[in-house]
């Protein structure tokens, strides 16, 4: 079962946090929208967003920002001081001469918590943040290689989940709801798990099983959805309207925003980059099927190639993919071969999402970008061969392992605000 396996804890302050964690240099988190793209939420939500995202905002910018009157911020901004939701804070850099400084407003992050889980291949990471975006604590656990039943991953979530607060100690706010990511097919309006690679089971109703196991709301979604929430919420596309996120990991993933909130299909699934063909009769898929992308970029592609680069002699298994391209950094040819082979399929997953969505940027995501052959100079210049008009900018965000469940903890959040609204 894997529950006695050893792993890593850690409670962050929010200085080493924002270190390692930050993934833009604007304070606050969530998207940054404009009053005219707030859609149909209540006032006093667009005010607690609004809040959230700056970081801290005086009462007037606040109300010039969402385009009211001053007079109708008032009364919504002392009902959310009232429920603790905000708080008021003394802005020392503004201060000049004697006299109180100034107040402004911020998100009260003691009002509560949010987790965020990803299950993975081979790792599970976990991340707790308060209500204004900041880590509190974080934790990871080995995945024990024989996990494929529902039963046994409620098992070690459950055990990932107890050292999570263990590590947050004893003082910390409530949890008041998880983000869970996973790699599959998952609705997320419904919590319903319809397949995923690392499970046997299927058309389970996940959300509702992870919920009764941890007594709190769950919100679940694809992985891929949350690398995209992570740069939503943390990252590069904060200010963008529009954009793609592609990711590699064990499979290959996109996630689409537009108008400033992820879009993820008809039935919930999003998009299965990852699976669209690129080959006819090609390489074998793990989802069954021939020709994918997923065949061919993804570290299981990667893995499948790498006996042939390091004549046989493989590391364990969590080593083979670092091995591989140590080898290419060292002149390996085989090894060098197998990457830009790699890399030239992704500039073909990169131009057909360019055909298809038109983004304003395509974000390449993920721990993996540290891999650099795969999106090497020469590789990402084929992008534009293969599309019809000029492709978008194509950006890299290398972030460390943690960032999914960074994204797991923006999908929390997402679905707690409008409950925290009343």
């Amino acid at each position: 079962m894997g529950l006695d396996a050893p792993q890593r804890t850690k409670r962050l302050t929010q200085g080493a946090a924002a270190t390692q964690l930050a993934g833009a240099d604007a304070p606050g988190c969530g998207p940054l929208r404009g009053a005219r793209q707030q859609g149909t939420l209540s006032l006093r939500q667009q005010i607690y967003e609004q809040v959230r995202s700056a970081g801290r905002i005086s009462r007037a910018v606040l109300a010039k920002e969402l385009e009211v009157s001053p007079g109708s911020v008032t009364p919504l901004v002392s009902d959310l001081l009232a429920a603790d939701l905000l708080r008021e804070l003394e802005d020392e850099t503004q201060h000049v001469g004697r006299g109180r400084p100034p107040v402004t407003l911020g998100v009260n992050p003691e009002r509560g918590l949010v987790a965020g889980l990803k299950i993975s291949d081979h790792e599970y990471s976990a991340i707790l943040v308060d209500l204004a975006g900041q880590p509190v604590a974080q934790a990871t656990l080995p995945r024990a290689a024989d996990i494929r039943s529902i039963k046994s991953l409620l098992d070690e979530l459950s055990v990932l989940y107890a050292r999570l607060l263990d590590s947050a100690g004893p003082d910390a706010p409530p949890v008041l709801g998880v983000g869970l990511g996973l790699p599959g097919m998952v609705e997320h309006a419904s919590g319903l798990l319809r397949w995923s690679p690392i499970l046997d089971a299927r058309n389970v109703d996940l959300a509702r099983a992870v919920s009764d196991r941890l007594g709190l709301p769950v919100s679940v979604d694809n992985d891929a959805n949350l690398l995209t929430m992570a740069e939503l919420w943390f990252g590069k596309g904060r200010s963008l309207s529009d954009f793609a996120v592609v990711t590699i990991e064990y499979g290959v993933g996109l996630g689409l925003v537009v108008d400033h909130a992820p879009y993820r299909g008809a039935h919930g699934f999003g998009m299965e980059l990852g699976h669209t063909k690129v080959q006819l009769d090609g390489a074998l898929c793990r989802c069954g099927q021939r020709g994918c992308l997923e065949a061919y970029v993804a570290d299981f592609a990667l893995v499948r190639e790498a006996p042939i680069a390091l004549d046989g002699a493989l590391p364990p298994r969590g080593e083979v993919l670092e091995a591989l391209y140590n080898q290419a950094k060292d002149g390996n040819e085989a090894a060098r071969a197998i990457f830009d082979r790699a890399g030239r399929y992704l500039a073909l997953g990169l131009a057909n999402v360019a055909n298809l969505f038109d983004p304003r940027r395509i974000i390449l995501s993920g721990s993996r970008m540290r891999y650099d052959y795969l999106y090497a100079e020469e590789m990402l210049a084929e992008v534009s061969g293969l599309t019809l008009n000029t492709p978008p900018p194509i950006e890299v965000n290398a972030w460390d392992d943690l960032v999914w469940a960074r994204g797991a903890a923006a999908l929390a959040l997402s679905d707690l605000t409008p409950r925290l609204m009343g």
